[in-house]
């Protein structure tokens, strides 16, 4: 959905700086247009950065105990492949 919209952007902008022709006073529609470009360049890469998977990962702490009494934690930590 952060796809579409932010292409959405970028189109609606690309109209109103390379194919619009008139004069708003007030403000000027070639900036609002880069700007809406700009944004949806932007939500379109964060977009893009959500869709990447990430490295998932499976952690597991064991307590074990010697013949003194005295207690040992082992930490594992191993990376699961796939999605």
């Amino acid at each position: 959905m952060v796809l579409g919209f932010g292409l959405a952007l970028i189109v609606i902008g690309a109209i109103l700086v390379f194919a619009v022709k008139a004069d708003v006073s007030g403000f000027d529609i070639h900036t609002v247009g880069w700007i809406l470009m700009g944004a949806g360049a932007l939500l379109f890469v964060i977009g893009l950065a959500l869709l990447i998977p990430r490295a998932r990962r499976a952690r597991s702490t064991a307590v074990t105990t010697d013949e003194f009494g005295r207690q040992y934690v082992t930490r594992r930590e191993d990376r699961i492949d796939g999605v």
